[in-house]
């Protein structure tokens, strides 16, 4: 049997790119390819292919499939010959065919006819005389009639049986199958949408699979204001988004994808000129529609209510999202203004409004912050130690390392800067007291130079003082074994600066030849090990030499170390470099108060902190030990 599981196994081992390679000449253009298109005539390529997300697509004819599609349509293959062909080169036994899966695929198709049929029947009461709230209730929401038969609006009347003699041609069985009808022990089976505006949920293909119902008669209070389909052979809730089929070509447009609350948010956003809308079908969306999304787009944007439950609805998607997370792969946010959804937003102040909404969507991390930050009140040292167990949970949850590392530094810096707030120094309020003339801050770290017209510059070599000054510094105490070991691993590993400079250039109290090695950031030409060594040879300075950090044994020092193993060890102990000058900023900080109050609460905090402090101290020899070990 030809599982979807199955199938996706063997897309995912066909690199689409060679495949269509060998007929179709390809040029690389970014991370996609692109060529002439091969199912039209074109003097100019608009054609691409992706092999992230597996499919080609050509903006000139449309063209659009999966490997199995390039060979059913270029190769005129069936699709089963297709099929073979792919999985003999991937290596891939093809399941033996099943006659129960061939009943079943039978009864696919037969449950397609019914849905059909009931699609027509409801579209066909819709205009009927039956049909007047229906329409009066479209009448409120000012949708015209292209959008109204565009999206296939129908009316479910009332009566238990309505659909039962409407479908006669049907067996019951079917119809309790299709979910169109229910049924209960000791009872007749009666119809399950009665008295609803009806909405057909239809698959990638565009056929009706489902269908959601909005109640119209306000005097059934006992009733759901919306009612889904049940979960049948043609429909997965939990793997389906409500108008994917129109949404995706929108989106390979627009370079977006928005996902509502709903399929009456959907059509709003669709009548406003919003088409590259979807939604999830009565449940958070799941990893799967995650995994959906990202197939069309890289960066989904999420635009729930404004109400609490409507972000509570993108909390939960963004938890869902941390583990799948992946390089250039996750969502952003948008909060609409409170009490409002899209329609609301759309009627009141136009599609304009939305555009804007959507055009200021939040990353990920962002919103991870804000949520949690605004959660509850932090007034005590508890509540503030409760915010970091809250941001670090997040962090536990994502799976991928270099990702996690990331979302820990920045999250933690954020942190830092909230929970302990930078207090001006004499020196940058003039150093002479009150009005003295403000000064800016000197480089991270006190490193070189001088400050001219606003920038620091370099020393240059004729002021031999502050070289010499700068040499003292380092002798001071500023090497110590975690700092030089990093330093020596940058330079050992020179392509690597550029991915840490921020945050090292964002940390205080670092030796200063970390600042020689970030200027060097902004040199045109490839850095290169021989380069920096000259460049601190110039300054006077040296690369750490190994009795320097000669008690940490870094995975990254190692010469038998691996590029790829080398930056993960990296990436471990820069966070650590940058993790250390916030902790003793923060012991230094609860001794004073201890010191000037003697109090239990400061003596406990100051105890809390030191024996972090020793904790860093075996992590650190623990990671040292840890990656040598494993080079």
């Amino acid at each position: 049997m030809l599982t979807p599981q199955w199938l996706d196994q063997l897309r995912t081992r066909i690199t689409l790119s060679a495949l269509i390679g060998r007929s179709t000449r390809l040029q690389k253009a970014g991370r996609e390819f692109k060529a002439c298109c091969p199912f039209h005539n074109e003097k100019s390529p608009s054609f691409t292919v992706n092999d992230e997300k597996g499919f080609y697509h050509c903006f000139g004819c449309g063209a659009h499939g999966d490997a199995i599609r390039w060979m059913t349509d270029h190769q005129g293959l069936s699709f089963m010959d297709a099929v073979k062909e792919l999985a003999a080169e991937a290596g891939m036994d093809v399941p033996a065919p099943d006659p129960r899966a061939a009943k079943a695929a039978e009864k696919r198709d037969t449950l397609h006819d019914v849905m059909a049929a009931a699609q027509g029947w409801f579209v066909q009461n819709l205009s009927a005389p039956g049909g007047e709230s229906a329409r009066a209730y479209l009448a409120t929401r000012g949708f015209d009639a292209h959008t109204l038969q565009r999206f296939g609006f129908g009316y479910a009347p009332e009566g238990r049986q309505a659909m039962k003699e409407a479908l006669g041609k049907f067996p019951e069985a079917m119809l309790i199958e299709a979910g169109l009808r229910i049924e209960v022990e000791g009872r007749d089976p009666y119809d399950r949408f009665r008295g609803r505006l009806m909405l057909p949920i239809e698959d990638a293909r565009g056929r009706v699979i489902a269908f959601g119902g909005r109640i119209l008669t306000k005097e059934k209070t006992d009733a759901p204001k919306y009612l889904n389909s049940p979960d049948t052979p043609l429909f997965d809730k939990g793997r389906t988004l409500y108008n994917l089929h129109r949404a995706a070509p929108a989106a390979r447009q627009s370079g977006r994808m928005v996902v509502v609350e709903g399929y009456m948010d959907v059509v709003a956003m669709a009548a406003a000129g919003i088409g590259e809308c979807v939604a999830p079908l009565g449940t958070a969306l799941t990893e799967q529609q995650i995994e959906m999304l990202w197939r069309h787009v890289e960066m989904p944007i999420l635009c729930f209510d404004g109400d609490a439950a409507g972000q509570r609805a993108a909390m939960r998607a963004v938890s869902r999202a941390l583990p799948l997370l992946r390089p250039a792969h996750s969502l952003r946010i948008v909060r609409l203004p409170e009490g409002l959804d899209p329609d609301d937003l759309i009627k009141a102040r136009g599609a304009r409004a939305m555009e804007d909404v959507l055009g200021a969507a939040k990353s990920l991390i962002e919103v991870l912050w804000e949520v949690e930050r605004d959660a509850q009140p932090l007034t005590t040292p508890e509540d503030k130690a409760g915010l970091k167990a809250r941001l670090m949970a997040h962090v536990d949850a994502i799976q991928h390392p270099d990702i996690a590392s990331l979302y820990r530094r920045e999250l933690q810096d954020r942190y830092s800067e909230f929970a302990f707030p930078k207090r001006e120094s004499r020196w940058q309020q003039g150093g002479g007291g009150q009005g003295g003339p403000f000064k800016p801050n000197p480089p991270r770290g006190g490193g070189r130079g001088n400050f001219q017209k606003g920038r620091w510059s370099p020393i240059p070599e004729s002021d031999p003082e502050s070289l010499e000054r700068l040499r003292k510094a380092i002798a001071g105490g500023a090497r110590d074994a975690l700092s030089a070991a990093v330093l020596a691993g940058l330079i050992r590993w020179p392509d690597q600066i550029t991915r840490h400079a921020e945050a090292l250039a964002r940390t205080p109290g670092l030796d200063p030849r970390f600042s020689l090695l970030l200027d060097c950031c902004h040199m045109h030409e490839p850095l290169e090990s021989a380069a920096l060594a000259s460049i601190l040879a110039d300054s006077g300075l040296a690369i750490p030499g190994t009795a320097e950090y000669s008690g940490l044994r870094f995975g990254f020092l190692n010469p038998d170390t691996g590029a790829d193993q080398a930056a993960e060890d990296l990436v471990q102990a820069v966070d650590l470099l940058v993790e250390r000058p916030v902790l003793e900023a923060a012991l230094a900080q609860a001794t004073a108060r201890f010191e000037s109050e003697l109090s239990d609460d400061a003596f406990a905090e100051q105890q809390r902190l030191l024996k972090r402090k020793l904790e860093f101290d075996s992590r650190l020899r623990q990671m040292a030990t840890r990656q040598a070990a494993s080079s």
